[in-house]
């Protein structure tokens, strides 16, 4: 089978990892530092008094230090990903990775720890040494067997969770996905015919799961590279040894027959089209090997229309991720202070996983799907690794199996409060971003760039087109636009489509459309001509309004109202819709979106209140209830102001028009409209709760707002996005980076065919 194509260049990885500063990880203070008195309170002399507190009582160090959210990664890098042993060096960049998906997923912080060492008594010292000082240690890219006896060594040696997550993470994934598809087919756990194909770390540890959840030891049979794991054989460790079984079978395609489960953690193309018809009726087939499983769906599904299927590729249905297990397994052992993880606690997590793949679909979630909402059944057994839920669902139950196995220190007395609390941890714009991407794979859409020249966009429309939004079409002249992939490290022969506007097949339906357009408004037919010859964004425009492309990205070398106004030469509002621009702006805990920040300069109260309403219909598309604040400088007619005036009569104008399907209220300050406890203030406001829409009174304070946000820092701006047209075009900022191009230009395949964007 061929193999997966690369979705990054090296370069770009490179690039990514060197700049604007090298690596993905760094230390930041949680403490003001700003003054003498915070400099003596956070040494000397002030640090002495929980030096003091934690000599009295050790487990005082959770209450007066990082400890309690901090994991240590660590590895000797003699099993690097697929790379093998390329040593510690060399997965310094592993482990940062590992560092920044337990920050994003279950905000955990973490260190990477390479340790210059192979043999396994001094490798288990020099951890030993350290441990303590973290919540807990994460081990990582470990060779097999030696990683075994280090994880039972430092398991026995810490007091503190110790994890291979090479071993385990999978495990509970795969475990997971195998509880629910057994609840799908009604088999028997205890009948189950299960064969596990390679004998690795992973694949033993999923081997020892599943059996502590009924998986019959004289039901499983074991194949390595060398055939049926067997007791005549003698060839085997200690770890493989335990699971040799006596049959005169020696080969995968004898132990294939009639078996239930195949779980494959081994090579691409071990399994074979034959081997999956052999197998027993309603078969369950994990292929995890990476990047290219054992064998495809597409192939399974050609040949068994009953096989429930799962794979570690996200291009396929129920994905068997790490990134499921291991934050989330942190998280809850973190929280109670958990002396170890323990298989009660694995199995926690895998029941936990399972019930969260049965719950109903939220609204965010479905977004991720354009509104067909997936539910459990064959092709959803397993959680999609972005689900929002995760962090609030998951850290739950393992905290609880820590509790209920006395392993915990600090046990959780409000489970509700706790749920509650992990919910606020989640990554905003991470969260949104991913919700976008994976919908956008899930639909791929044609965007056009209509600045294909520009090296930037050719990077930009190249990544868009490698992580598997859909096809990039770049507008330029085809020379150039490949001398420039050239200076960038691209190569040239990419199947990146270009497209000389002046030699387009298309250019006299484009003329066509066109003048018919603006011939009574004082164009004549050259001039019509000339546009679509020399005008990349009239060209590119006329494109996606005949539905030659889907979306169109512009904006890196023009001003926005530039932009805009050759685009709304081709492409008309869409009807009974306001053409507005919505900024997002994230920080922990929150998303506020911000109107209109670059159409209307001055609105009109009947304008403010089309604001709202086409704010809070593309709010809602993206997964959110719209709870719509009208900003002013004052609250309620205090101070009064023609400003205020103005905001005052558009609320009054969305109270008479009386069809609003959102809450709203105002005019009022923002500290008012972002604060329940200031809203207590003003017993008849009508929010339930902190606004997330912020309707500004004019674009120059919607500007300021958004850039001072942007630019102070702890915040993220996206957008404008730009809403209300009957085909999605999105404007980016002069001069934007590879980065906030590829996004635009999901949110304008997101946008692609539907009417609330």
């Amino acid at each position: 089978m061929a193999s997966r194509k690369q979705t990054t260049s090296d370069k770009e990885a490179l690039d990514f990892h060197q700049f604007p500063q090298p690596g993905k990880i760094a230390i930041a203070a949680t403490k003001p530092m700003a003054t003498q008195r915070d400099l003596s309170l956070a040494y000397s002399p002030g640090v002495a008094a929980p030096v003091r507190a934690i000599a009295e009582n050790p487990d005082a160090v959770y209450d007066y230090t990082s400890k309690g959210n901090m994991v240590a990664v660590v590895s000797n890098g003699t099993a690097i990903l697929g790379l093998g042993n390329l040593g510690p060096a060399a997965s310094k960049p592993v482990m940062e990775g590992k560092a920044v998906l337990f920050k994003r997923f279950a905000d955990v912080d973490s260190v990477d720890i390479e340790i210059e060492e192979t043999e396994v008594e001094a490798f288990v010292e020099c951890v030993r040494r350290f441990g303590n000082t973290f919540g807990g240690i994460n081990l990582e890219d470990i060779k097999s067997p030696e990683c075994f006896v280090i994880e039972s060594a430092l398991r026995d040696a810490l007091d503190i969770p110790v994890f291979h997550d090479d071993q385990h993470g999978t495990a509970i994934i795969a475990t997971a996905g195998l509880i629910n598809a057994i609840e799908l087919t009604g088999k028997d756990i205890a009948k189950l015919k299960l064969v596990l194909v390679g004998a690795g770390a992973a694949g033993l540890s999923v081997l020892a799961l599943v059996q502590s959840l009924g998986v019959k030891k004289e039901n499983t049979i074991v194949v390595d590279r060398d055939g049926i794991v067997h007791d005549k054989r003698d060839d085997l460790n200690q770890w493989n040894q335990r699971h040799a079984i006596t049959t005169d079978m020696r080969t995968l395609n004898e132990a294939m027959v009639g078996a239930d489960v195949v779980l494959g953690l081994s090579a691409a193309g071990v399994l074979s089209q034959d081997m999956i018809k052999s197998m027993a009726k309603n078969p369950i087939i994990f292929a995890m090997a990476n990047p290219d499983p054992e064998i495809t769906p597409e192939e399974v599904h050609a040949v068994r229309r009953d096989a429930i299927m799962a794979t570690g590729r996200s291009d396929y249905p129920n994905q068997v991720n790490n990134v499921l297990g291991f934050p989330y397994i942190f998280r809850g052992a973190l929280d109670v202070r958990a002396r170890t993880i323990n298989e009660d606690m694995k199995i926690a997590c895998a029941h936990a996983l399972a019930e969260l793949a049965r719950e109903d679909v939220p609204d965010e979630v479905a977004a991720a799907y354009h509104g067909a909402r997936p539910s459990f059944g064959k092709d959803y057994i397993i959680p999609a690794p972005f689900d929002p839920r995760l962090i609030s669902f998951i850290p739950p139950y393992v905290a609880q199996a820590a509790m209920d196995t006395g392993v915990a220190r600090k046990p959780i007395e409000d489970m509700d409060a706790y749920r509650d609390e992990l919910a606020q941890r989640l990554d905003p714009t991470a969260a949104l971003i991913q919700t976008i991407h994976s919908a956008v794979r899930s639909k791929p859409k044609t965007v056009v760039f209509a600045e294909g020249e520009e090296p930037a966009v050719i990077r930009a429309a190249q990544a868009y087109q490698n992580q598997g939004f859909g096809k990039a079409i770049l507008i330029g002249r085809e020379q150039q636009v490949r001398r420039n992939m050239k200076l960038v490290g691209m190569d040239d022969c990419t199947d990146i489509e270009i497209c000389n506007a002046m030699l387009s097949d298309r250019n006299p339906d484009y003329f066509d459309y066109l003048y018919a357009r603006l011939q009574r408004r004082g164009y004549l037919s050259r001039d019509v001509q000339r546009l679509i010859n020399n005008d990349r964004n009239i060209f590119s425009a006329c494109m996606l309004a005949l539905g030659d492309a889907d979306a169109m990205i512009t904006g890196i070398t023009r001003n926005y109202d530039i932009a805009l106004k050759d685009v709304l030469r081709a492409i008309d509002p869409a009807k009974d819709r306001r053409v507005i621009g919505l900024s997002i702006a994230l920080s922990k805990g929150n998303t506020v979106f911000i109107a209109d920040t670059n159409v209307t300069e001055f609105p009109n109260p009947e304008e403010l209140a089309d604001i709202a309403v086409e704010a809070s219909r593309s709010v809602r598309y993206l997964g959110f209830t719209p709870r719509v604040a009208f900003l002013s400088y004052s609250n309620f007619g205090n101070p009064g102001g023609e400003r205020s005036q103005n905001i005052r009569k558009a609320v009054q104008l969305l109270d008479e028009r009386g069809d609003a399907d959102f809450e709203y209220e105002g005019e009022m300050a923002a500290d008012v409209a972002l604060d329940p406890i200031a809203q207590q203030m003003y017993p008849f406001c009508r929010l339930t709760g902190p606004a997330n829409v912020l309707i500004m009174p004019a674009v120059h304070s919607a500007s300021i707002s958004t850039k001072l946000l942007s630019a102070i820092g702890q915040t993220t701006v996206i957008g404008p996005l730009l809403t209300g047209l009957s085909k999605p075009v999105q404007i980016c900022s002069l001069g934007a980076n590879v980065s906030e191009i590829v996004n635009m230009a999901s949110f304008a395949a997101y946008a692609s065919g539907v009417e609330a964007v």
